[in-house]
């Protein structure tokens, strides 16, 4: 950069001594041309003195100062040069108005406060000596691109509590104002932020890392923020910072991906996605130094069979399991008749076969780098500790753990929030890193965490499963591996979703619908555990509660669904007919479109149905083609004739029957 600045001032310096020169030879207005010259003398004096600074001085405003300064004195050496007309004839016909040098000698202060006001801001805490260094004459219109060049400078060359002030303070300027956020950025403040969240003390890194979040509020902003290297700074410090930093980091994670999802690729390229999964599964499950992936290789067959196992006393019982899956169609899910006190036993029984040995901890602790081939690997289930060449069990160490059993419980919460915050943002309609996400502990560390978690970390806990079960409801293969019936994890989730969903828990319950929606292909034939608290909130409740509600059972009765029949009768069977009846009728427009949908599906599928015809249902239809907004809503207008045609031609007579 010092070189930049050399050539930058190279013309300036030029040009003040052209003008100088001119003025020792002017012959009309000399002794304006003499005050122009003593103005000129020094700002040269002043542009020499930077020239001499250049290593120290700040890129932006130089740009900016000594740019303008050029103008300013490009006019004066023009001026100037008009006043050595020699001739009689040039000095009659040269017209210089007196109002010309009083212009041209202000804006040459002008220059001179803002060299000088560089020269003050570039400078050493030592050498300003607490100076205070007002605002320079060219930001008189804009004065807060001076406040942002003043922090920005300090960032480049102040103690490290001044450095973490002046990220303090571009805190509170890209808090208050998107346009601030998006100058701090042009002005060259965010590789001065990172440097301070990589070297600078605990203070100094929080206000860094806040500023950085609150910096990517575009999509163009936070590409910039990437290409600065944000993803190597915020890696390292959630692999070895201090826990209260590493929250702010994840925080600030979760800020960049939701603004522009493109970066969560690179996010993942660094390894935030293990560093997250390891806080988040801290305290949480058992081996939490680790982020264990699952080859491609393994099943999970043997974690299943030691589970049910455990949970049976009778010794046919895992044979009897596995014959069920082999008939899924036929049966209930395996959850179905799991009581929410297992919950603890699912957890235990699936990480006790993971536990390391207590030399295995130590080697992990010892070198925490498996990348380099001393690394400590997790074993699989039925591992040999004495070895094993068929053990294909791959084991990722993640964040240094030592002494973090001792953090405050305040922070230790607020890191797991801000990890599940983080993991949220970045599995957003991305399958690799909801792959990696279920491959790893983090779907167990989400279910413990939605029965036993603070209100925060439980809120965005269930915000990463619903967005995680989106992209698996998109891409079959990530459902069938991650959320099938037998895997312990799938189940204690589904566990937990079912539990917030029976007791209506208000901040979760939304989320949690919508994840038993998106996970609907994995339920089995007569599963209506999973139904009817689904159909209880279609009765009485607020509007968008009913309208994900009536969402989520959609997905159940849809043609799509492979079990859309049976889940059809499970609907009609837990009164659903009922509540969509009255939602068709009386609920707001949000909610009439899809439980009309659902009604449409439900009378296709079961139109033979009895509790159908006894409610009417044939009538609602008909109701419902004659008004517009219904019937020309795109989603009805292909069903709602078609399922018409149905309900007459099963039921038209047996709903006489009951009129």
């Amino acid at each position: 950069m010092a070189d930049i600045v050399k050539q930058i001032l190279v013309r300036p310096i030029q040009l003040a001594d052209q003008v100088t020169k001119a003025a020792d030879d002017a012959y009309s207005f000399r002794q304006e041309c003499l005050e122009v010259k003593a103005k000129t003398e020094k700002l040269a004096g002043l542009l020499r003195q930077a020239a001499r600074a250049s290593n120290d001085l700040y890129e932006r405003p130089t740009r900016r100062i000594i740019d303008d300064t050029e103008q300013v004195l490009t006019k004066a050496v023009a001026l100037v040069d008009k006043c050595r007309a020699t001739g009689l004839m040039k000095r009659v016909f040269t017209i210089i108005p007196a109002a010309a040098f009083r212009k041209i000698t202000m804006q040459l202060e002008n220059s001179i406060g803002d060299v000088s006001w560089l020269l003050r801001v570039s400078a050493s805490a030592d050498d300003r000596d607490d100076e205070y260094l007002g605002l320079p004459p060219i930001a008189a219109n804009e004065p807060i691109l001076c406040l942002i060049w003043e922090q920005v400078a300090i960032l480049y060359k102040g103690s490290m509590d001044e450095r973490s002030d002046a990220a303090a303070s571009l805190v509170s300027l890209a808090r208050d104002n998107d346009r601030y956020g998006r100058l701090i950025i042009e002005e060259g403040g965010v590789p001065p932020l990172l440097k301070l969240a990589k070297e600078g003390k605990m203070e100094g890194q929080e206000n860094a890392a806040r500023a950085i979040g609150l910096l990517g509020r575009d999509p163009e902003s936070v590409e910039q923020i990437v290409n600065a290297g944000v993803c190597q700074v915020f890696a390292k410090i959630l692999k070895e910072g201090h826990m209260k930093v590493q929250s702010v980091v994840a925080w600030a994670v979760s800020e960049l991906a939701s603004n522009h999802p493109k970066c969560q690729d690179h996010f993942a390229q660094n390894n935030i996605i293990r560093f997250l999964v390891s806080h988040l599964a801290f305290e949480t499950v058992q081996e939490h130094s680790k982020y264990a992936i699952v080859s491609n290789k393994q099943t999970m067959s043997s974690i299943h069979t030691v589970v049910m196992a455990s949970n049976n006393s009778n010794p046919g019982s895992v044979k009897k399991e596995n014959e069920q899956d082999q008939t899924s169609s036929q049966i209930s899910h395996p959850m179905g008749h799991r009581m929410p006190s297992q919950m603890h036993n699912v957890v235990t029984n699936t990480m006790a076969m993971k536990v390391p040995s207590k030399q295995q901890h130590q080697d992990i602790r010892m070198n925490p780098n498996p990348s380099h081939g001393k690394g400590a690997h997790t074993s699989h289930p039925g591992h040999n500790p004495r070895g094993n060449p068929h053990n294909t069990h791959v084991s990722l160490t993640g964040t240094s753990i030592k002494g973090r059993e001792y953090e405050d419980p305040i922070i230790k919460a607020q890191m797991k929030a801000m990890a599940a915050r983080a993991l949220w943002q970045l599995s957003r309609g991305n399958i690799q890193i909801c792959r990696n996400i279920t491959e790893s502990r983090a779907l167990l560390c989400f279910a413990v965490l939605l029965e036993k978690g603070d209100e925060e970390v439980k809120s965005y806990s269930a915000l990463a499963l619903m967005e995680i079960t989106a992209v698996a409801e998109q891409y079959p293969e990530l459902r069938r591996s991650a959320f099938k019936p037998t895997s312990p994890a799938a189940k204690a989730v589904v566990e937990q979703l079912l539990k917030v969903i029976e007791n209506e828990i208000p901040d979760l319950l939304i989320p949690s619908v919508k994840s038993m929606g998106n996970l609907s292909r994995t339920f089995r034939a007569t599963e209506t555990r999973i139904v009817t608290p689904l159909v209880k909130l279609l009765d009485e409740r607020e509007a968008e509660v009913s309208m994900e509600a009536a969402v989520a059972l959609n997905k159940f009765a849809c043609p799509e669904n492979f079990l859309h029949d049976n889940h059809s009768k499970a609907i009609i069977a837990a009164g659903g007919a009922k509540h969509l009846i009255q939602l068709v009728y009386f609920g707001e427009q949000m909610v009439q479109i899809p439980a009309l949908t659902l009604l449409c599906y439900i009378s296709l599928n079961v139109p033979d149905s009895e509790t159908l015809a006894q409610e009417e249902v044939l009538i609602v239809l008909e109701w419902s083609t004659k008004q517009a907004h219904l019937a020309e809503e795109p989603t009805i207008e292909g069903i709602l004739p078609e399922a018409k045609t149905r309900l007459e031609l099963y039921q038209s007579r047996g709903s006489r029957g009951f009129h």
